[in-house]
């Protein structure tokens, strides 16, 4: 059996049940970590209980009593959790467990982890530990920081959450959309952090996209009829679906026009258009369908040059209404130029070049190094290539700008 595939799936599930029931979130969430770190050793040599998940909350609910009973306010505590839950409560039985509704607590805790009281880089940390069951140091692995810098994030996140008064139960239902909106915001920037590392020397961190693609479909288990939810997930799949194709056996990155796209998975290319499709005729879409609407059409594209850019233009022209940021206008630059040739790509980048969210990253020159080197412009293109090889922290992304910049030497 994979324990650690199970560990993931009952973590929030225990954390859930701690929480509903003793409240203190913090210590709740302390109390199932070390649980979850008991079990990752016992278990692979003792064999996995006849009742997991209970095994887990009775660890867990010991481990809590023992926080409670630190605690200077030690007898006041015991005796408000004696009476709020009842002796025999303390460990709770196997039935119980049992009946518990898992996705309601699943979905309590992504909202509880993405609180606006605490920031995104903390909302995600939070998340992977609180929902995802990954220990901080698999985080901190994950984004290439120490534990020593890790640790602090989490606890920060959590003193944040205890500070703002927040219980153990959903958001009123004035607040539930922002909040949802918060928690796709955070799965997709986990999901974006391994597609492509922001720093290091490999170009993905595939246990991030599974994870993030996993937490996502949870997520769409408890708001089905969702449909950014299902948009996110379906943009989710038909990206990652291009997984095997981004880089060559020595980890060099290779773009989409020259994959193998016999490497894509076609699974996962069936899977994520047949859920956008079908959310897509459900009426008005929102940026996450719109987003995998454009990926669809990459993923269904039997070769590059065949690719439907102007349905690809018209796509990012809707979404650029709905959600106007440099980004998305970058993006509409690229399927402009396919369309209407590289100078209206660069027309209309011209347009972004002093917004500071695209401006000081290396993907606007990266772009327009592209376009240059199209229009047969090679002093541009090649300072361009430099350029973004520069401002990029991720290595493989690093070598392959500069190697753009060498080939126009000369």
């Amino acid at each position: 059996m994979d324990v650690e595939g199970l560990l993931r799936e009952l973590a929030p599930q225990v954390l859930g049940f701690l929480a509903r029931r003793h409240g203190q979130f913090d210590l709740c969430e302390d109390a199932v970590q070390e649980a979850l770190l008991a079990a990752a050793t016992q278990w692979p040599a003792d064999g996995v209980p006849a009742n997991p998940r209970g095994w887990l909350i009775t660890v867990a609910t010991r481990r809590l009593m023992d926080a409670f009973r630190s605690e200077n306010a030690r007898r006041r505590r015991e005796d408000n959790l004696a009476a709020m839950a009842g002796p025999d409560e303390l460990v709770a039985p196997a039935a119980d467990v049992d009946q518990l509704p898992d996705s309601d607590d699943t979905l309590t805790l992504l909202f509880l982890c993405c609180h606006p009281a605490v920031t995104p880089a903390s909302q995600v940390a939070l998340t992977l530990r609180a929902v995802g069951g990954l220990t901080t140091a698999e985080i901190a692995r994950a984004f290439m920081v120490p534990e020593a810098t890790m640790a602090p994030r989490i606890s920060r996140a959590k003193k944040s959450i205890k500070q703002a008064g927040s219980r153990f139960e959903m958001p009123p239902e004035e607040e539930r959309g922002e909040r949802l909106r918060v928690v796709l915001q955070v799965l997709y920037l986990i999901f974006n952090e391994g597609y492509t590392a922001s720093s290091g020397a490999d170009l993905q961190r595939v246990e991030l996209t599974a994870e993030a693609v996993r937490l996502t479909r949870m997520l769409r288990a408890a708001l089905p009829d969702d449909g950014e939810v299902a948009g996110l997930l379906a943009l989710m799949l038909l990206t990652d679906s291009r997984r095997a194709a981004r880089t060559t056996a020595d980890g060099s990155l290779v773009p989409i026009d020259e994959q193998d796209r016999t490497l894509w998975d076609r699974d996962q290319i069936a899977e994520g258009a047949e859920l956008i499709y079908e959310t897509l005729k459900r009426g008005a879409a929102g940026p996450y369908q719109l987003q995998a609407a454009i990926a669809a059409v990459h993923a269904e594209a039997p070769s590059a040059d065949e690719t439907d850019w102007r349905q690809i233009l018209a796509l990012y022209g809707v979404l650029e209404k709905i959600q106007p940021n440099p980004m998305v206008t970058l993006n509409r630059a690229i399927a402009l130029a396919q369309v209407e040739g590289p100078q209206a790509g660069l027309d209309l980048l011209a347009t972004i070049e002093d917004d500071k969210q695209i401006s000081e990253t290396h993907r606007l020159d990266a772009v327009r190094a592209h376009l240059y080197e199209r229009l047969g412009d090679t002093p541009k293109a090649r300072e361009h290539y430099v350029a973004a090889a520069r401002r990029t922290t991720s290595l493989p992304e690093q070598r392959y700008l500069q190697a753009k910049a060498d080939a126009l030497t000369g």
